[in-house]
């Protein structure tokens, strides 16, 4: 008979072997975007409708201290997928790629035989566009039509919750497992718009009728996989990429400030077959220790490269060490102020700025009494801690891709590549807290532009001017508004003071030309256009307004040349045959004007058929 050893052996390698065969589980992983913590029930918010939230609280692993190390949904996204902090994975600022050698959970995933899908709830993750780079490692990455139709922002820029879930779902069916899903549900971020019949029921708080909706939205999916016999298995995660200001320390929205208000959000982990359902975390973590955390879940490989950990311990022992949460954000430099770097240890954040700021946040949980003191030990400490970490300090804003200006614009973020400085140091530009007021009243007015409210929007726009008379981004936007009215003379100055601050931008300096060509200043039209196409010779329209102009002040042969190529650029617009044929004349070149004006001719009669 063999010996209790020996079967006790063969019982643990039969159990070894089986657990190694066993089929992984699915991995489900769903981003709130902008989505505070203290607005989900089981985070103690009493008067939240969170209730799928909170049976996922139930259900699993909550951890109640969870940080964002950025108040940027593709910054913040990055680290989720990564592991790594904003100035390690590089994607601190909008379009800038998510590098080949950075490697991502939906690589290490399919590698190990996922099927890999990602649903995004709008065009600020766009693969193809905003989000450079984020689909490596996905077979399927919903992006957004190339030319979405409607004038409408849903479809167009943004994702209602249902829609994002059910294309998740028809995924999720169609697919054999073991699956990874990454699901990116939108709504809470602003212009706050919740559907019926949360409209209604969150007339006065509409950001919670937003969270209301993704909760249902979220407890769409849950039944989905409860229904497929897909639930229990699984692993699904939830978490905020960010929050949101609401107002706090004069915040509007989010992306400046690196207060709690943006940076603390929930995180739930459902483990397979609901193990330590229920548990909470008090421990400090952060969304970099999300990557580490499925991967060893898994028993899979980490990544080369992370600055996360893996959080099985604070479920399985209740470990409580400390872990230090970063945070950082370049988007101020947008606006020419100064970027941010942060740390969140001990009981204590130290916020890296112009104005430098300590909270004792034991004492002063909302971050409202700065204790900073220079000779102070929180802070000596926690700035060595700080310059360990080695993250990268811009001294200028990232270039966005002319093609994403609109979206960016749409989704409320200011896209120009402003903030460009001398300055030796980031900290010697202005204090963001001094301008917040500023921000949130640009941001109105590009939400009221937006909506088609251009009274709102240059009301916004003009009380910026009265805080500030010389911000570029006011005069700019005022000047374009006038411009777009037909109001010429309202347009030039506004435009010639932004373009004194930004003699760059090759945008601005066309839409003076074309303010002073309708002026009859043709001249200085043809001065501004030159210029512009010196810095951007791809402006077609520019051309074409240029030929104009040299036509009024005789130049016939530049005006033929600027015309020729518009041409090349706009091969079917009627108007700039229309003054080839008139430059034609005036060189003499009869048989050329008359061949142009029959091209317009017929251009025009394709565009216009008789009925």
């Amino acid at each position: 008979m063999p010996s209790p050893r020996l079967l006790l052996g063969v019982f643990l390698f039969a159990t070894a072997l089986a657990a190694a065969q066993a089929p992984r589980p699915d991995v489900y992983l769903i981003t709130l975007d902008t989505l505070r913590a203290d607005r989900v029930g089981c985070f103690g918010a009493k008067d939240a409708q969170t209730p799928s939230l909170d049976r996922l609280c139930r259900d699993g692993v909550r951890f109640a201290q969870a940080f964002t190390p950025s108040p940027i949904t593709n910054t913040s996204h990055a680290t989720i997928l990564t592991g790594l902090l904003p100035s390690h994975h590089g994607v601190t600022d909008f379009a800038l790629p998510l590098a080949a050698d950075k490697p991502t959970l939906a690589n290490a995933l399919r590698a190990a035989g996922y099927k890999t899908g990602a649903f995004i709830g709008a065009v600020i993750l766009d693969s193809k566009t905003l989000a450079p780079g984020f689909g490596r490692g996905f077979d399927f990455y919903f992006d957004f039509p190339a030319k979405a139709a409607g004038k409408s922002r849903y479809g167009r820029v943004e994702r209602r919750a249902l829609d994002v879930v059910k294309r998740a779902e028809q995924w999720v069916a169609a697919t054999k497992g073991p699956r990874f899903a990454w699901i990116h549900l939108y709504d809470p971020h602003d212009p706050y718009d919740p559907p019926p019949p949360f409209a209604a029921r969150f007339k006065e708080r509409p950001y919670e009728g937003e969270v209301a909706y993704t909760d249902s939205a979220v407890g769409r999916f849950l039944g989905f996989l409860e229904a497929h016999e897909l639930y229990r298995d699984a692993v699904v995660i939830v978490v905020g990429d960010h929050g949101e200001g609401l107002g706090e320390h004069g915040e509007d929205t989010h992306g400046i400030f690196l207060y709690d208000s943006t940076l603390h959000v929930p995180l739930i982990v459902k483990l397979p077959k609901q193990h330590a359902a229920g548990v909470s975390v008090p421990t400090q973590v952060r969304t970099t220790d999300i990557a580490p955390t499925v991967l060893s879940l898994l028993g899979l490989p980490a990544m080369a490269a992370s600055d996360g950990a893996d959080l099985a311990p604070l479920w399985g022992r209740g470990d409580a060490a400390e872990r230090v949460a970063f945070a950082e954000t370049d988007y101020p430099l947008r606006f020419g102020w100064a970027p941010l770097r942060g740390v969140r240890a001990a009981g204590h954040k130290y916020i890296e700025a112009p104005r430098a700021e300590l909270y004792d946040l034991k004492a002063d949980p909302e971050e409202k009494k700065n204790v900073y003191e220079p000779w102070n030990a929180e802070v000596q400490r926690l700035r060595q801690t700080l310059a360990a970490a080695n993250l990268r300090r811009p001294d200028q804003a990232a270039a966005v891709p002319a093609a994403t200006v609109a979206e960016l614009k749409a989704l409320g973020y200011f896209p120009e590549k402003v903030g460009e400085t001398t300055a030796s140091e980031p900290s010697l530009l202005p204090d963001p807290k001094d301008h917040i007021a500023e921000q949130n009243l640009l941001h109105r007015a590009m939400m009221a532009e937006e909506d088609g409210d251009s009274a709102a929007s240059r009301k916004a726009l003009e009380q910026v001017l009265e805080l500030d008379p010389k911000s570029y981004f006011a005069l700019a936007q005022l000047g374009q508004m006038e411009l777009k009215a037909a109001n010429y003379r309202a347009a030039a100055p506004l435009l010639t003071q932004a373009l004194e601050q930004r003699p760059q931008d090759a945008t601005l300096a066309a839409a003076l030309g074309r303010a002073h060509y309708q002026l009859g200043q043709y001249a200085d039209a043809r001065q501004m256009l030159e210029t512009s196409l010196k810095l951007m010779p791809g402006q077609p329209e520019a051309r074409k307004l240029l030929g104009a102009a040299f036509l009024k002040l005789k130049d016939y042969s530049a005006a033929e040349d600027q015309l020729e190529a518009a041409a090349l650029l706009m091969p079917s617009d009627a108007e700039i045959y229309e003054l080839q044929a008139e430059a034609y004349r005036a060189l003499g070149k009869a048989q050329l004007a008359q061949k142009a004006a029959a091209r317009a001719k017929t251009l025009r009669a394709a565009r216009n058929p008789k009925k």
